[in-house]
């Protein structure tokens, strides 16, 4: 039997990169090629960007310059895809680049570059495809691309409008997931509150149940599947409050992920983001008093231009109102072709490293009373790692990569994706750690 072709695979960016990645991956077994651990190993190497930030973009092209040294055969794909002038220019030497869920154009680089005749023993594939996640979770990505035209973002130019996919198409990967293991779905896309907004909500039958091709019809179903069902990126618009009594049912996880980026808003419409800070703070009051156990995470921006100090005053009063439980800041960071670059007021950077400063300060003590809260309770958590010293689980609050963990004692008898009972007994701002109960 030949040797099959080898290729090395890089996946840089978010949770909705990294599906992509999946999708290029079990393409590439099905036909046959060999994934290489290494450069050296690899007959060909392909490269999926992200192109968000500037962070994300030299992270990029310093791993494409990189593959190229190492091995010399790379083709490009992913969000900086989108903006070939700028790969081409720094490494001329790549075989091809294409733009973001690009499938088909990634395999016909491929194919172009490192041929490989079909062979019925190196086609096969496992029904679920290839993940790069752990064997117990998987995100499951429901639409590709956004309708918004948020100042500081560039998605929708990279990825282009909101399109989704057909729910039955998504029950039908979800339910293969959770029959090959998978313990935990995380439902990820640029905008998983505007679900299906673009088919009209289309309903479609699925195991002879018609299902609309919406948010809350889709929790729903994917609740039947018997595993875990995160929510990530939801805008707060007011029909998310369906969901909640599905979350105090406990049919889906208690957890939203609501990208608010800002309180003022002076700010939040210099943005062009919906909502604003009185109706955020009246929706979360009414979704913890249908779901008291709620778990809120959110991201926010210091220093967007034309933030005052009272802006960012009004942020840390909301954070104050709101307690989330989860949050992420980041400073402001001009992107190449996104329109907030034009606008007045530009934030000095000690400035917004300052800001975001204080507002990690005030969220560290909110996420610790929150935190605290948990003492003494016992919480059912799914195990990611085993080692001598106990193991690392995480709790219905606690999403993979950027939420908190839980350090359980005794790991006797337990192995990745268990599901095992946990009593609280000490907190911090990030984590919990805890004994197993009978």
């Amino acid at each position: 039997m030949s040797k099959s072709p080898k290729i090395g695979f890089v996946s840089l960016g978010c949770p909705k990169a990294l599906v992509d990645s999946e999708h290029i991956l079990t393409r590439l077994r099905a036909e046959g090629y060999d994934i290489s651990p290494s450069y050296q190993e690899a007959d060909l190497v392909v490269i999926n960007t992200c192109g968000f930030i500037d962070a994300a973009v030299e992270e990029s092209l310093d791993a494409i310059g990189e593959a190229l040294a190492e091995n010399g055969k790379v083709i490009v794909t992913g969000c900086l895809g989108a903006r070939p002038e700028v790969i081409m220019e720094k490494h001329p030497r790549v075989l091809a680049v294409t733009g973001p869920h690009a499938l088909q154009d990634v395999m016909n680089a491929v194919h172009q570059h490192l041929p490989q005749p079909h062979h019925p023993f190196t086609s096969l594939i496992p029904e679920q495809g290839i993940r790069l996640t752990p064997r117990h979770y998987a995100y499951l990505k429901i639409s590709e691309g956004c309708n918004h035209r948020c100042t500081f973002c560039i998605i929708p130019s990279l990825r282009g409008d909101l399109v989704s996919r057909p729910v039955s198409e998504v029950m039908r990967e979800a339910e293969s997931l959770v029959k090959a293991g998978v313990k935990e779905l995380l439902v990820i896309s640029q905008d998983t509150s505007a679900y299906g907004v673009d088919l009209k909500y289309r309903a479609e039958f699925w195991q002879s149940r018609l299902l609309k091709t919406r948010m809350t019809e889709l929790a729903g179903a994917l609740g039947d599947l018997g595993a875990w069902v995160r929510l990530h990126y939801v805008y707060p618009y007011p029909h998310v409050d369906e969901v909640i009594p599905l979350m105090a049912e406990g049919k889906i996880l208690p957890y939203l992920d609501i990208p608010l980026q800002h309180a003022s808003p002076r700010v939040l419409s210099a943005m062009k983001r919906p909502g604003n800070q009185d109706s955020n703070l009246a929706r979360i009051m009414k979704w913890r008093e249908t779901c008291p156990d709620l778990t809120l995470r959110s991201t926010f921006i210091t220093g967007f231009p034309g933030e005052t100090e009272d802006d960012f005053r009004q942020l840390l009063d909301f954070l104050g109102e709101a307690q989330l439980d989860r949050v992420g800041c980041f400073t402001y960071s001009p992107v190449e072709g996104a329109a907030a670059n034009a606008l007045p007021g530009h934030v000095p950077e000690e400035v917004k490293q300052e800001r975001q400063a204080r507002l990690m300060e005030l969220q560290a003590e909110i996420s610790a009373a929150r935190l605290a809260q948990k003492i003494g309770r016992t919480l059912t958590v799914l195990v990611d790692e085993v080692d001598e010293e106990g193991a690392v689980a995480r709790s219905m609050g606690d999403a993979p990569e950027i939420d908190g963990l839980v350090y359980v004692e005794d790991s006797t008898g337990i192995k990745p994706g268990d599901f095992v009972s946990v009593k609280i007994e000490d907190a911090d701002e990030h984590d919990l750690w805890g004994s197993r109960t009978a």
